[in-house]
C-alpha cells in the first residue's frame, strides 16, 4: 500500500462501547478519526452517547466473530479506507461480565480466537499497528509469596477449567499477536491490564466497585465474593487509557507490558472507604466466590515506567469519588441498562 493521503490517523477500536473502550474512544477522537465497533454484549450505547456529537467518531454495530470488511460499510465511505488504510487497531472486544460469565463462554472463546484473527488479518491488510487488550489472568493465580508479576513470568493457567475460555483465551491472543509479528511483521503489542474501575462499569453484574457504590447508596450490604483475605489492585480507567496509548506509540519490539496499579488493597477496606465516602449505614458482607471474580496478583511496573514512561496517577480516593459521583448521577439509567 502506498503512503496514506489523510490529515489525521484512522483508528479502529473493537469493543469501543465497553467500559474501558468508551474512555479510549473519547481520548483518541480528540486528534484522530475513530471507528468504534461493538455488538453490545457487555458494552452499551449509553457509554458512547456523548461521542456521537464528535465528527471524528463513527460507530458500527457489528459482531466481529463475522468477517469485517471496513470498505463495505456505507458509513465509512468518506474515509476512503481502500486508499488511506487504518493506522492503528485497539482490540478490546471480549465479554467481561462476572455474573453472566457462563452465558457468554462461547462468545468469550471466539473473541479470543476468531475475532483476534479477524483483527490481525486487518492489520496485515492495512499495515496497522495493534494493541491487544490482554489481561493479568495470563499469569494465573495469585502466588502465596511475592505477589508481583514481571512480564517474563510464564504463568500457570488451567487450560481446561470453566474459566479457561477467558484465562487461556487471553494467553492465546498473545500467541496470535506474536505469531503474526513473526510471520507477517505486524507491529503488535499486548497490554496486560489489571483490575480496573471507574465510571460506566455495569451495575448489578458482580463488578465489585460499582456494586459496592450502589449498595452503599441504597443502604444495603456491600458483598465481597470471597473472604477477609481477598486482596486486589485497582487502577483507574483513565490511567489505563493513557497506558494503552503510550503502548501503541512504543517501539515495535516491546512485546507485552503490565498496565495496572502495584498497590495491594484489602477489598474489605476499599468497601469501608466507599461506605465512608457515601456516608452510608451499610455493612460489609461475604459470599461464595464468583468464577470470574478471583484474587489476582500485582503488576511489576518496571517495564511500563522505563519503556513507556507510564505510572498510574489517579489515587484511590480520587477515583472512587469520581465513580461515586457518576453512579449517583446515572443510577437510574445504569440500573435500567442492567
Amino acid at each position: 500500500m502506498s503512503q496514506p493521503i489523510f490529515d489525521q490517523k484512522i483508528i479502529l477500536v473493537t469493543g469501543g462501547a465497553g467500559f474501558i473502550g468508551s474512555f479510549l474512544c473519547e481520548e483518541l477522537a480528540k486528534n484522530a478519526t475513530v471507528i468504534c465497533v461493538d455488538n453490545f454484549v457487555s458494552g452499551s450505547q449509553t457509554n458512547i452517547d456523548a461521542l456521537f456529537r464528535n465528527p471524528n467518531f463513527i460507530f458500527l454495530k457489528h459482531d466481529l466473530r463475522e468477517p469485517f470488511d471496513p470498505e463495505a460499510f456505507p458509513e465509512l465511505e468518506r474515509l476512503k479506507i481502500k486508499f488511506q488504510g487504518i493506522q492503528e487497531i485497539y482490540h478490546l472486544a471480549c465479554p467481561t461480565s462476572p455474573k453472566e460469565f457462563d452465558k457468554y463462554r462461547i462468545e468469550t472463546l471466539e473473541a479470543n480466537s476468531v475475532v483476534m484473527k479477524h483483527v490481525l488479518d486487518l492489520a496485515v491488510k492495512y499495515k496497522s499497528k495493534v494493541v491487544n487488550a490482554s489481561s493479568s489472568v495470563v499469569y494465573g493465580p495469585r502466588p502465596e509469596e511475592n505477589a508481583f508479576f514481571v512480564e517474563e513470568y510464564l504463568g500457570s493457567v488451567d487450560f481446561l477449567s470453566p474459566r479457561a475460555c477467558y484465562d487461556e483465551g487471553k494467553r492465546f491472543t498473545e500467541t496470535m499477536v506474536a505469531t503474526y509479528a513473526q510471520v507477517h511483521g505486524v507491529d503488535g503489542k499486548n497490554a496486560r491490564i489489571f483490575r480496573t474501575y471507574g465510571p460506566r462499569m455495569r451495575l448489578f453484574d458482580g463488578q465489585m466497585i460499582p456494586d459496592f457504590i450502589t449498595n452503599a447508596l441504597d443502604g444495603k450490604d456491600l458483598v465481597i465474593y470471597g473472604d477477609e483475605t481477598f486482596y486486589t489492585s485497582l487502577v483507574y480507567v483513565t490511567d489505563v487509557v493513557e497506558g494503552l496509548v503510550k503502548l501503541m506509540a512504543a517501539p515495535k519490539d516491546i512485546g507485552s507490558v503490565n498496565i495496572g496499579s502495584d498497590q495491594d488493597l484489602k477489598l474489605a477496606e476499599v468497601a469501608k472507604m466507599i461506605i465512608e465516602l457515601t456516608k452510608s449505614s451499610s455493612k460489609v458482607a461475604f459470599e461464595e466466590p464468583l468464577l470470574f471474580m478471583t484474587p489476582l496478583g500485582l503488576p511489576d511496573l518496571t517495564k511500563a515506567k522505563e519503556r513507556l514512561g507510564w505510572i498510574p496517577i489517579v489515587t484511590l480516593g480520587q477515583g472512587l469519588t469520581k465513580t461515586i459521583e457518576y453512579t449517583m448521577a446515572n443510577k437510574t439509567i445504569l440500573g435500567m441498562r442492567s
